[in-house]
Parts: C-alpha cells; sequence; structure tokens
C-alpha cells in the first residue's frame, strides 16, 4: 500500500479481509457448520457389516476346515428420549454462536483500522504543525541574529531563541518517529511489513457525522456479544434435555441377515438368513443419576442467564461511556478551534509589535509556545472525536 492513496473504508475492507483474527472466527464458522450437519445425520438409519472368516488347524470329520458369514444391518432410532433432536438443535446453536463471533471480530477489527487510521491522520497532523512551529522559531531567530549582529538585542535573547529552536528541532525528530511508529501499524494490520508513507485519502479534520444516541433497547438486540449469550442459554436448555434423555427408554427397530457357510462346512455351501430386531433399553434405577445429571444442566442455564443479565448491564455502561466520551471531545474540538484563532491572533500581533520594537522576545517566544500548545491539542481533540465516533459505532454494533 506505500505510495497508494485509501480511504477509511477501503482500508476497513483490506484490514477485515486480511485479518487472522476473522480468518480464524471463519474458520469456527464452518467448523461449527460441519458439526451441525453431522449431528443431523443421527436421524438418519446407519447400515453396518460385520464380516468373518476363519479356518482351523484340525479336521472334525469330512467338514472343511474354513467358515464365513457376513452379517449386514440397517438400524434406525424411534425413540431416544428427545436426545438427538436436543444434540441436533445444540449444533444448530453452535453454528449460529459462531456466526456471530465472526461478526464481533468483525466489528472489533473495523475499530482497530479507523484506530490506526486516524492515528496516521493525527500524526501528520503532528508533523506539520511541528514544521510550521520550526519555521516560525528559526525566522524569529534569523531576525534576532541579525539585531544581535546590530547590537539591538543581547546575547541572552539570541540564545533564548535557539535554546527554543533547538527543542522545537528535537520535538520534531520524535514525531517523526511517532509518525513512523503509527504508519508500522497501519501496515501491520494490512499485512505489510515496510513503514512507507501512506496517502490517505480521509483525515481526522474532516466533517464526521454527529451520531444519533442509542438506546439500550435498540443496542441490546443487534450485538453479537447479546446473540452469543442468549444462543448460550438455549444450548443449555437442550443440554437438559440430552441429560433426560439419558436415563429414559430407548427404541430402536433394525433389520439384519446373514450370508454364511453352514457349520460344520462339510459342502462349502452358503446360505442366507435375516430377521427384524427390535430394540428397546430402559433405564430402572441408576442411584439417582438422572436427577443429579439434569440439576447439574439446570444449573448451567442459570448460570448463562446471569452472564446475559451481566452482559446487558455492561453493554448500558458502554453505551453511556461511549456517548458521553463522543460528546466531551466533540465539545473540546469545538473549544480548541476557537482557541486556536485566538493563539494565532495573538502570535501575529506579538510578531509584529517585536518587530516594531514594542514588545521582548520572552513575549514572541510565550505567544509562539501557547501557538504550539493549542495546535496540539485542537489536532488532539479531532483525533479523540474519531476515534470516540468509531467506538459508538462498535459498541452499538453499527457500521456506520
Amino acid at each position: 500500500m506505500a505510495d497508494a492513496q485509501i480511504s477509511i473504508v477501503e482500508y476497513r475492507d483490506i484490514v477485515i479481509e486480511s485479518s487472522l483474527e476473522v480468518m480464524n472466527a471463519q474458520v469456527g464458522v464452518e467448523k461449527s457448520l460441519s458439526e451441525m450437519k453431522l449431528a443431523r445425520k443421527d436421524h438418519y438409519p446407519s447400515l453396518t457389516a460385520d464380516g468373518e472368516f476363519n479356518t482351523g488347524f484340525r479336521r472334525d470329520g469330512d467338514a472343511d476346515l474354513w467358515h464365513f458369514a457376513v452379517e449386514p444391518r440397517i438400524e434406525q432410532t424411534i425413540y431416544a428420549g428427545g436426545g438427538i433432536r436436543a444434540a441436533s438443535r445444540q449444533a444448530e446453536i453452535g453454528y449460529f454462536s459462531a456466526l456471530e463471533e465472526r461478526r464481533n471480530m468483525e466489528l472489533e477489527m473495523r475499530y482497530q483500522a479507523d484506530y490506526a487510521y486516524w492515528s496516521v491522520s493525527a500524526m501528520e497532523l503532528y508533523m506539520g504543525a511541528t514544521a510550521e512551529y520550526v519555521k516560525i522559531i528559526r525566522s524569529l531567530y534569523g531576525l534576532v541574529k541579525e539585531r544581535y549582529a546590530e547590537g539591538l538585542v543581547s546575547k541572552s535573547d539570541m540564545l533564548q531563541v535557539e535554546a527554543r529552536l533547538s527543542d522545537a528541532e528535537y520535538s520534531q525528530i520524535a514525531i517523526r518517529k511517532n509518525y513512523e511508529v503509527a504508519v508500522h501499524r497501519f501496515n501491520n494490520l494490512l499485512g505489510v511489513a515496510d513503514t512507507s508513507k501512506v496517502v490517505l485519502v480521509n483525515s481526522i479534520i474532516d466533517s464526521l457525522p454527529i451520531l444519533k444516541r442509542e438506546s439500550a433497547e435498540d443496542i441490546i438486540p443487534r450485538r453479537p456479544d447479546m446473540e452469543i449469550a442468549q444462543a448460550a442459554i438455549r444450548s443449555a436448555e437442550q443440554s437438559v434435555v440430552v441429560a433426560k434423555a439419558a436415563y429414559l427408554p430407548q427404541l430402536t427397530v433394525g433389520v439384519m441377515g446373514s450370508w454364511q457357510t453352514y457349520s460344520p462346512n462339510n459342502s462349502g455351501d452358503t446360505y442366507l438368513d435375516g430377521a427384524l430386531v427390535v430394540g428397546v433399553n430402559v433405564p430402572i434405577f441408576h442411584f439417582g443419576k438422572r436427577r443429579h445429571a439434569v440439576a447439574a444442566a439446570r444449573a448451567d442455564v442459570r448460570r448463562e442467564m446471569n452472564i446475559m443479565d451481566d452482559l446487558k448491564d455492561v453493554i448500558s455502561y458502554e453505551e453511556a461511556d461511549g456517548w458521553s466520551a463522543l460528546e466531551s471531545s466533540y465539545s473540546q474540538m469545538k473549544s480548541s478551534l476557537h482557541n486556536l484563532e485566538i493563539a494565532g491572533e495573538n502570535l501575529s500581533i506579538s510578531t509584529y509589535s517585536y518587530n516594531e520594537g514594542r514588545a521582548t522576545v520572552l513575549d514572541v517566544l510565550q505567544a509562539q509556545i501557547s501557538w504550539i500548545q493549542i495546535y496540539t491539542n485542537a489536532i488532539n481533540a479531532r483525533f479523540n472525536y474519531a476515534v470516540a465516533w468509531s467506538n459508538y459505532n462498535k459498541v452499538t454494533a453499527q457500521e456506520g
């Protein structure tokens, strides 16, 4: 992606597509799908066959030493206490949960992509602000140098400006390093190893829409983690059925046949035989094992319900915190922009006054420091708003 323009929407899509976490979630979906199909097969009859061939070492009269038998068997479970149906439903619930897990991971990676994208944008603005700051101080340093050479200012004034210039250049190096770190993370999410310059289509100075606050009642049904929690309850309820089924009567019906030699095998002739088999298994007494197994399964249901109730509270807290951060960062952004106008005007006045001999170097330096601090605050406020905007979309499970 080096030197190629990329928008925030394109970047999100590529990050999600190349994310190992999302890929692993997709593997989980495919595994759950196979498990669901496997569980459904238990509703169908099964066909098995047993075969036997043997030969003896000692002859018994005129009989041949060898003997074989082939016994195919078709069997269908008619009733298993609802255990097969419950296990199949559990597998379907597991597949649904896997789909929600993938959606949850996609939301997380979307937020990670936004954060990385806005970080690079913010670092670019920081570098621009720092470069402008260095330019302003260098211009002042040139002027002070000239006046020092003419004997109009003291050496102390020149040294103060020189020290400020050195400090600004040092900050410029640090900002450059932070930018490279941000680009590295940006490219790493894309699966690119280099730290080459990237060209962003979007910026944190672009106008982001004002989000409408969502109610918890609207958020909870569409959150993937809530869907997973509800699925866990349904799965636990099916486990209760499975636990009961293990101690209920089971009925199977089968047809079996056999093709084998006579015994003893006097002529090598074979014969066919068959039978209809009805199997009934009736548990009678297991020292209360059924009661304890069902009680344990029902305890799992209660636990999953408690987890879901706790998750509802967590979602409400996350929404409240996310909205508060969004409002706060928006207010800071508006305030910082107003302050930046004042600081810029103050810097212009101080610089003009110094040129006219009506202000000191310290006045100009103070105005410059104030300007860069407020400029940095403005960038930081815009970055915080962009991140808060992305986080609120994640909290409310929106794609906007």
